[in-house]
């Protein structure tokens, strides 16, 4: 399982360095292979899942039915954005140069662990997330239970 949140630099080259805390983690999980693709939910984020959880991720997208315009854009951002990566001797992976531009991430980011995916965020874009508050108004019926 990932969490925690990382500055991350990206270098010149749209590379970042796996935190070494996760590298093991991803090595047994998947073998180090991972999978870019947009968050469809979020602006300035991209979503790096392990190969493994990635593949059902994709199935349950594909099986959606495409006659619906929300299934088909949803399929879009996220089967056919995905990048295969796989770290390199130094445990850099390559953030897609398409991706890197859609979600504005550039020198800075931020890689936060979400449990069985990571988050990439634009260092702008999670800074501003994160400043927001959730009003009592958005509390859902699922977060009343939470002993937060």
């Amino acid at each position: 399982m990932f969490q925690g949140e990382t500055a991350i630099t990206i270098d010149d080259k749209g590379r970042l360095a796996v935190p070494t805390a996760y590298r093991e983690l991803i090595a047994g999980a998947s073998a180090g292979r991972l999978v870019f693709t947009y968050n469809p939910f979020e602006t300035g984020c991209l979503w790096l899942f392990p190969l493994n959880e990635w593949e059902t991720v994709r199935d349950q997208v594909n099986d959606l039915p495409s006659v619906k315009a929300v299934h088909r854009a949803l399929q879009m951002k996220l089967v056919g954005a995905a990048a295969h990566v796989e770290p390199d001797s130094a445990g850099r992976i390559l953030v897609p140069a398409s991706q890197r531009a859609a979600a504005g991430i550039e020198k800075k980011a931020v890689l936060l662990g979400m449990g069985t995916k990571f988050e990439l965020w634009s260092e702008q874009a999670h800074l501003a997330k994160i400043r927001q508050t959730i009003g009592e108004d958005e509390i859902s019926d699922a977060m009343m239970n939470l002993k937060l």
